[in-house]
């Protein structure tokens, strides 16, 4: 066996994500990094694939180059998926033509930068023999799986309601505008209609369909600016009809002063209720009003099959959102392995979240700022574009 080869777009110097996209992918050793098209600068591109000790022959100009040329290389070297870390904007179009060269593709996410993409997106997927994986990172975390089984299982009894909450404080002034990262998540440009939504509410609304097993049916939203000059939305709560009458609130702020990653998870049922908080990731609360509150920990106890194989050490030491990353990359990579092989892959076992999931969550957003901009209180969540859809 060897290891699933990986090509990159973006992540070069400067920027952070990247650098957790990397760590991710190479903590289980089942993955290498052989080629890159790290930055539009071709000089930045080069000087950071030499920095990852990659030879400056497979350090691309562009991902346009990067693809036709791998395309070209011996079955043997050649990278089998390319992972997209960029601003919002490039998703699509380098996916598009990764899918169409007979590349898998892992994407940051949202997906796109519109639900017209997404949807075009899922088009040329069925068209398409390729695997599609989108890094919504917290479907990654042990007790996130075994929160999703225990209400699977129904243990929670019928689902009533859901409350999700995912606040940040890193944009709470202007100065704050100067990073990189924020940057380009207010430019509607390269980020899409949407910051504080489409940057961690849409992580959110992932969640609490993941765990809940639960669609979001109807929504109505308030999102705002609240820093003076800001054309994009930095704020905002979305009240929720669930597909089976449940209720819930999503929270989202990225001007929640003091706050780091603040997302927390509350399920209720008509028997039993779980809560999840990220900045305690291995502990998950199953609580009810006839038995005493249960405290569930990593590696403690009888686990499901999900929640086990999410995990790498033993109980007390602590995983979190590198470990969580990099559950995604190595279910990737073991669906790439099964696919090689001509085999069936176990896919409730190594779930990734796919285009389902990415269409689901750019209708999230817009569907978020539509209702937030209408008089109308709730609205139904449209998996439908008004842009023309057109052709491949």
């Amino acid at each position: 066996m060897k290891k699933i080869r990986m090509g990159m777009v973006g992540g070069g110097q400067g920027a952070f994500i990247g650098a957790v996209h990397r760590i991710a992918a190479f903590l289980d050793g089942e993955i290498e990094l052989v080629c890159g098209a790290f930055s539009s600068n071709p000089q930045r591109s080069i000087e950071s694939g030499k920095a990852l000790y990659l030879p400056e022959h497979r350090c691309y100009d562009s991902y346009q180059e990067m693809i036709l040329c791998e395309e070209k290389l011996p079955e043997e070297m050649r990278m089998e998926f390319v992972v997209i870390v960029t601003p919002n904007h490039l998703h699509f179009p380098v996916a598009k033509m990764a899918i169409e060269h007979g590349f898998h593709v892992l994407s940051d996410k949202p997906a796109t930068i519109s639900l017209d993409e997404a949807l075009r997106l899922k088009q040329l997927l069925e068209k398409h023999d390729q695997l599609y994986g989108l890094t919504q990172t917290y479907t990654g975390y042990p007790l996130i799986k075994q929160a999703r089984h225990l209400i699977a299982t129904g243990e929670l009894g019928n689902i009533v309601k859901v409350v999700v909450e995912y606040s940040q404080g890193w944009l709470a002034s202007k100065e704050d505008e100067t990073s990189k990262q924020a940057s380009w998540r207010l430019d509607e440009k390269q980020s899409g209609i949407s910051c504080c939504m489409g940057d961690i509410g849409v992580h959110a609304a992932n969640l609490a369909e993941y765990v809940s097993g639960l669609n979001m049916a109807e929504l109505c939203a308030d999102i705002t600016s609240t820093v003076a000059g800001r054309t994009l939305d930095d704020d905002g709560t979305v009240l929720l009809k669930f597909s089976n009458g449940a209720k819930g609130v999503l929270l989202a702020s990225q001007v929640a002063l003091g706050d780091e990653n603040n997302l927390k998870l509350r399920v209720y049922g008509d028997r039993k209720s779980v809560e999840w908080s990220q900045l305690e990731s291995n502990t998950l609360w199953l609580k009810s009003n006839t038995e005493a509150t249960q405290m569930i920990r990593a590696g403690v106890g009888d686990l499901c099959a999900a929640a086990k194989q999410a995990m790498r050490t033993p109980a007390g030491h602590p995983e979190g959102y590198l470990e969580a990353f990099a559950n995604i990359y190595s279910n990737f990579a073991k669906q790439i392995r099964a696919k090689n092989a001509g085999e069936v892959c176990d896919n409730q076992l190594f779930d990734v979240p796919g285009i389902e999931q990415a269409v689901r969550g750019m209708a999230f957003i817009e569907n978020v700022v539509q209702a937030s901009a209408s008089n109308e209180k709730w609205h139904p969540f449209s998996l439908k574009s008004d842009s023309n859809m057109g052709e491949e």
